[in-house]
């Protein structure tokens, strides 16, 4: 079943204000103790289960009883796209003011920023889950169940260090020198150390590494239940680090990049012929395609982020042209649309390039006419049989959120390639993106050659096909496009016209909250 996983949900309400940085290495504050939370193998799942529906949920119930006090009080996934996206060319957002986004669209951000605060504490929050379980996974803790459940929880150990290695890359990835806790860190009014990215670089390596050679290892592909981590999804998120090394770590890692991507390609994946059903309420069958989700549910799982928002976000409220029916939805939030400068890199006969121009200008003119910009229709809440899949008002979408996917991993290959990797070749490059372009044309009319893969290439390629999959930001700082003038997009930096800011601004700050409450830490150019 899709959703077997997120059924079985721990029962229990946690509070981590935002400066309890000495409690990143608890578990959040529970009316329950660990010696009553821990005490069965099905206990182990449920709060396995809680750490992988943390990333889409901000809380146990649909509307209260929130995990964190935060200052927006969305989920983990919407926090992350809006840092991700809405600071790029890939998102014009309607509500900057009433979101309190302005800052993040225009690159303005400081150290006081709600939503640079709320995904700081989401991620850490995340961590201090994964740290917990660990905690209480010991092979002295599980020894007095049978030697089955005992395996079965050693599985569940490697998914909890597989989840706590992503949170820390998105932690590294946003914030760069971070602190730094695990299970083996004391309990109690313990100040975590400053870890320099390159310190939090190795522990993923490592962790990731063990995951997948070691003697704790993930399951593989064919092996694991939908929704949770394989090894597939351990190399992808190795691939993704060694891509950006140069940037976290200054060192280039693209033979290590072309390793991972072709550890990752061989566990048996392929590419889903109709890229639009990689984004509908049925994309769970997409495991062909789709390497690690996040899924959401109208019954089990509801989210206010993940695909819901994706789906209800993208819908105009204004528009008396567009019809949310047609979307699977009950409504539209009229929050994003498309930048000109991105929808531009899309040929008129690209199917990738999926947008609703009736009664819309290409170019963004102004941030809060939902009539500038194109809408984005890539994600719905239609079945495959075209039916509304759940009602989007009430209960969200149905539809998941594909965090990694094969079409990634090949567009890494080549880049990596393209940069000087070696292990890989230009030539198994181009089937790599020709599979993708035949996807997207429906012949070969568009398919490319070895002379046209340059490194700039890559960038638009990985617009057209991974936009509003939260990795744009990412990919604009490796090409160092983000900050400067080398490219520039309506509104950046606050201007019509787009202009270069601070370099500082590649990397969020840690909030001023945090500084407070850890003398550790500190900010360099904030």
């Amino acid at each position: 079943m899709k959703r077997i996983l997120y059924t079985a949900l721990i029962c229990c309400t946690a509070v981590l204000t935002p400066s309890c940085v000495d409690d990143l290495n608890q578990y959040p504050h529970t009316e329950t103790t660990s010696e009553s939370i821990y005490h069965t193998p099905e206990s182990y799942f449920q709060v396995l289960a809680k750490i992988y529906t943390a990333m889409v949920t901000n809380g146990q119930e649909k509307n209260g009883s929130a995990d964190l006090s935060t200052n927006n009080g969305q989920d983990y996934s919407r926090c992350f796209f809006n840092l991700q996206e809405v600071c790029t060319d890939e998102v014009a957002y309607t509500w900057l003011s009433g979101e309190n986004l302005t800052d993040i669209n225009n690159l303005s951000w400081d150290a006081n920023d709600s939503w640079v605060s709320d995904m700081y504490y989401r991620i850490y929050y995340n961590i201090a889950l994964c740290n917990e379980f660990l905690r209480n996974a010991t092979e002295e803790s599980i020894a007095s169940f049978s030697a089955e459940d005992q395996n079965t929880i050693r599985q569940y150990r490697a998914e909890a260090r597989f989840l706590r290695a992503l949170f820390y890359y998105h932690a590294m990835d946003f914030f760069r020198n971070i602190p730094f806790v695990t299970e083996n860190d004391p309990v109690g009014s313990y100040i975590p150390p400053r870890y320099t990215a390159q310190q939090i670089f190795d522990f993923i390596e490592d962790e990731l590494t063990d995951l997948t050679e070691g003697s704790n290892l993930l399951l593989d592909r064919a092996d694991c239940p939908y929704g949770r981590a394989s090894k597939g999804a351990a190399y992808t998120l190795l691939a993704k680090m060694y891509l950006n090394a140069e940037v976290y770590i200054n060192e280039a890692k693209y033979t290590e990049c072309i390793t991972a991507c072709n550890n990752a390609i061989a566990q048996g994946y392929s590419l889903e012929t109709d890229y639009s059903k990689l984004f509908n309420a049925d994309n769970h069958l997409r495991t062909n395609e789709i390497i690690f989700t996040l899924p959401i549910d109208a019954t089990t799982t509801v989210s206010w982020g993940a695909g819901t928002y994706m789906v209800c976000g993208a819908i105009s409220n204004t528009s008396t042209a567009q019809q949310p029916a047609d979307y699977g939805a009950a409504n539209g939030w009229g929050n994003m649309r498309i930048r000109q400068t991105a929808s531009e890199v899309f040929d008129p006969n690209d199917r990738r390039g999926m947008f609703f121009k009736e009664g819309q200008t290409q170019e963004v003119t102004a941030m809060d006419d939902q009539s500038t910009g194109w809408l984005v229709t890539k994600w719905t809440n239609l079945t495959d049989d075209g039916q509304s899949a759940s009602n989007t008002a009430e209960n969200g979408a149905n539809t998941d959120y594909p965090l990694f996917r094969l079409a990634d991993v090949y567009l890494m290959y080549g880049e990596a390639v393209a940069r000087g990797g070696q292990g890989g070749n230009a030539t198994t490059a181009m089937g790599y993106v020709n599979e993708l372009r035949e996807r997207a044309f429906g012949d070969t009319s568009e398919n490319v050659t070895e002379a046209d893969l340059n490194t700039d290439f890559y960038l638009d390629e990985r617009c057209r096909e991974l936009y509003w999959e939260s990795t744009r930001r990412t990919d604009l700082i490796r090409f160092n496009r983000f900050t400067t003038a080398d490219k520039l997009w309506e509104w950046k930096g606050g201007s019509s016209s787009g202009t270069s800011v601070d370099s500082k601004f590649n990397i969020y700050p840690i909030p001023s909250t945090e500084l407070t409450a850890n003398p550790n830490l500190y900010n360099e150019n904030y």
